[in-house]
């Protein structure tokens, strides 16, 4: 292979590994907001849903650490004993919260698929006789197929005004094979703000 080739070559690699994980699956906006009526949140409370107790944690802190807006993460704020809708939206507005960011895991997908293999047959003559004719060598090269499991996680992702007690915006992300927290969480966030942003509800 000629270099620039191969520079080619290695160049749509790191372009297919840098290429996000993530997409945005679908969203809903209530359609009586709008750019002009929508009033910034003034105190935020971050709810994550998606694992055990510790990765919630670590991405309420993450999501806390990424907004502009004021927030909190709800381990900080939320009682085990803490079940009644009513009361909590209670408590939270008394102490100045007016908006809520919650995160969930609603469902992870496993497909099984198969790769096709790359490859042919070889002939060629070597130059000796067998049982009187010429004879030859044929083989297979290249490499087998073989089968592959993906697995997507579909976080769904919902912002309420607990001003109104309404749901403000809701949008499903898609993560196919997550293999860092950390980028995953990166990744659905600067989906969302994206949206968010094409939407109105946050400027850049």
């Amino acid at each position: 292979m000629k270099r620039n080739g191969l520079i080619i070559v290695v160049l749509i690699g790191m372009m297919i590994a840098c290429s996000p994980s993530t997409k945005l699956t679908n969203s809903w906006l209530d359609p009586s907001l709008t750019p002009e009526t929508i009033e910034p949140f003034k105190r935020v409370l971050v709810i994550a849903r998606v694992k055990d107790e510790t990765t919630n944690r670590i991405i309420e802190d993450k999501i806390v650490a990424k907004i502009k807006t004021p927030a909190m993460p709800s381990y900080t704020m939320l009682l085990p004993s803490d079940t009644n809708t009513k009361m909590v939206d209670e408590k939270l507005r008394n102490q100045g919260f007016d908006g809520l960011i919650a995160m969930r895991l609603t469902e992870v997908n496993e497909t099984l698929n198969y790769q096709q293999g790359s490859g042919g047959y070889y002939g060629g003559y070597y130059g000796g006789y067998y049982r009187g004719r010429p004879g030859g060598y044929y083989g297979y090269y290249g490499t087998p197929g073989y089968y592959t499991e993906d697995r997507t996680f579909n976080v769904e992702t919902s912002i309420f005004s607990l001003k109104t007690g309404k749901l403000m915006w809701t949008g499903s992300t898609a993560t196919l094979n997550p293999t860092s927290l950390d980028q995953s969480l990166d990744e659905i966030i600067y989906a969302i703000r994206t949206e968010l942003i094409k939407k109105g509800l946050i400027k850049e």
